[in-house]
C-alpha cells in the first residue's frame, strides 16, 4: 500500500481543490448552456448534469431552481456512499455537504454568465463550435473530479461515490468506476423522462460523458499537476 499520508501542505491542496472546484462548476455548465442553444437539441449535458436537469426541468419547467435539485441529489448520494462504505461517516458526509454549497452557488454565478455571453446558434460553424465547447465541459469535468480526488480534501458526493467505487472495489480502475457509477443518475434520468418526455438534456455530449469522462480523469492523474499524488487514500 501507499500514498496513505498527505505528501502536500494544506495550503497547496486547498490550492489545487479551489481550481479544481471552478472548473468543474463552469465545465458543467458549459455542458448546460450549450445543449440549450443550439435547435434542435443534439448535444445534452454531462451524464450526471443532464440526468439532474431534466429532472428540474421535469419538476419545475425550468433552470431558476437548478441549484437546489443538484444541492438535495447530492445529499441522496452522500448517503449512498455511507452504505457503500459499511460506516456511518458523519466527517465525510459533512465534507460532501460542504462541497455542494459553494458547487451549487458556482453553478448559479457561471450558468447566468454564460446564459447571457452565449448566443443562439444558428450557422453550422456556430454549431462545431458549440460542439467543441461541449466536449470541452465535459474534459473540464472530468480534470476538475482528477484533481480534487487527489487533493482528497471533501468531494462533490457523486465524485466521493465514485472514488469509493474506484479504490474499494474495481483496484483503482477510473473507468470502470465512473460506469458504475452512473447507475444513479441513469434511475434519476428514466424517473425524469416517464414525469415529462423530453429529451433535450440528453445527446452526443451525454454518449461523450459516457464513454469518455471516467477516461480522461485516469489520463489527468498523470497528466495534469502529474506531481500531485492522491492524498490520504491507500492504493494497492
Amino acid at each position: 500500500m501507499n500514498n496513505a499520508k498527505r505528501t502536500i501542505s494544506w495550503t497547496a491542496a486547498l490550492s489545487y481543490f479551489a481550481f479544481s472546484l471552478v472548473i468543474n462548476s463552469m465545465g458543467n455548465v458549459l455542458t448546460i448552456v450549450t445543449s440549450q442553444k443550439i435547435h434542435p437539441s443534439i448535444l445534452g449535458s454531462a451524464y450526471w448534469t443532464a440526468a439532474q436537469n431534466g429532472l428540474n426541468h421535469s419538476l419545475h419547467g425550468n433552470s431558476t431552481t437548478l441549484s437546489i435539485v443538484f444541492f438535495v441529489v447530492g445529499m441522496l448520494i452522500a448517503v449512498l456512499n455511507m452504505v457503500l462504505e459499511h460506516r456511518i461517516d458523519i466527517k465525510r458526509f459533512l465534507g460532501n455537504l460542504a462541497f455542494m454549497v459553494p458547487f451549487s452557488a458556482l453553478i448559479s454565478v457561471f450558468a447566468n454568465a454564460f446564459s447571457k455571453l452565449l448566443p443562439e446558434a444558428h450557422s453550422w460553424p456556430m454549431v462545431a463550435f458549440y460542439i467543441f465547447l461541449n466536449f470541452f465541459g465535459v474534459s473540464l469535468i472530468a480534470i476538475a473530479i482528477s484533481i480534487y480526488q487527489r487533493t482528497n480534501i471533501v468531494l462533490h458526493p457523486a465524485d466521493d461515490l465514485m472514488q469509493v467505487l474506484r479504490f474499494k472495489y474495481f483496484k483503482g480502475n477510473a473507468g470502470i468506476a465512473m460506469w458504475v457509477s452512473y447507475i444513479p443518475p441513469t434511475i434519476i434520468g428514466v424517473i425524469a423522462l416517464i414525469m415529462v418526455p423530453d429529451f433535450t438534456n440528453y445527446g452526443i455530449g451525454t454518449i461523450f460523458a459516457f464513454l469518455f469522462q471516467g477516461s480522461i480523469t485516469g489520463w489527468a492523474d498523470t497528466h495534469i499537476f502529474s506531481k500531485l499524488k492522491h492524498q490520504g487514500i491507500a492504493i494497492d
